[in-house]
């Protein structure tokens, strides 16, 4: 193979691929159509001779291969991408795509609001958010996977920058119609006594409530742990409550009518 006739454009395909597991979302993100990104595939294997990749109910499956090339290539590709961009980034005349890593969490709290914003200021510059729930978050971004994380506040070491972006008190969320709403106070006593349902996908460390409740001699009685998705079918018409980031539960109530109260033990 003479790389001197090789197309780079290829390995951008390639990457895209790589990053969206369908040819129909890699080609949204280039612009380029469906047939055109399988086309330019097609090359690649040609090129290269190997399949690249199979397709599968789940997707595009990378062969051994191509889960070689994938952090080289990206890797390359983003070092080029730098080096011809300019120095000042001119939001207005941007066009491209930026991958990052939410939580729960930071897909209610943050990503919205970041997303309104950059229509305005950045019209042609497209956000594509994964769920962090499955993926290693810094692995992702050692890699290229991923250029920025919305998660709970880590430890980077030497390798990223961490930055807080907002703290967030807890709060107590329980349904419309439930026993608390003719309750004048909550005591800590009826909070413990109450059954609990906790948020196993927000990535938000709730432990501090046992260690509270511990400290003053009691304990709570967990019912269920379900991921934020399925909260609110759970607190429907039940004596259930969950304790989550005020945020977080201002949307629920916004969307949902439920109630919420701030959680103060003593």
């Amino acid at each position: 193979m003479s790389w001197n006739s090789f197309d780079l454009n290829l390995l951008v395909v390639f990457d895209a691929i790589m990053q969206a597991k369908t040819l129909t979302r890699a080609g949204q993100q280039l612009g380029m159509s469906q047939p055109a990104v399988s086309h330019a595939l097609g090359r690649l294997r040609h090129l290269l001779k190997d399949d690249l990749f199979v397709r599968t109910p789940e997707g595009m499956l990378p062969t051994p291969r191509a889960e070689r090339m994938a952090g080289p290539v990206h890797a390359a590709l983003r070092e080029l991408q730098v080096t011809v961009e300019s120095d000042e980034f001119d939001p207005l005349q941007a066009s491209r795509s930026f991958t990052i890593a939410a939580n729960n969490y930071g897909a209610r709290a943050i990503v919205p609001g970041l997303v309104r914003r950059l229509a305005k200021l950045a019209p042609s510059v497209v956000l594509e958010v994964r769920p962090s729930g499955t993926l290693h978050v810094l692995d992702q971004l050692d890699s290229g996977g991923v250029e920025l994380a919305l998660s709970t506040l880590t430890d980077g070491g030497d390798r990223f920058k961490c930055v807080g972006l907002m703290e967030d008190e807890y709060v107590v969320i329980f349904a419309n119609g439930h026993s608390l709403t003719t309750e004048a106070d909550l005591s800590i006593e009826r909070f413990a006594a109450l059954p609990h349902i906790t948020i196993t996908s927000s990535g938000d460390d709730t432990h501090f409530i046992d260690d509270v409740l511990a400290d003053n001699g009691l304990t709570r009685f967990v019912s269920a742990r379900v991921p934020l998705h399925s909260l609110i079918l759970m607190l429907v018409d039940s004596e259930a409550l969950a304790v989550g980031p005020w945020r977080v539960a201002a949307d629920l109530v916004g969307r949902y009518r439920f109630l919420r109260r701030g959680l103060r033990c003593r």
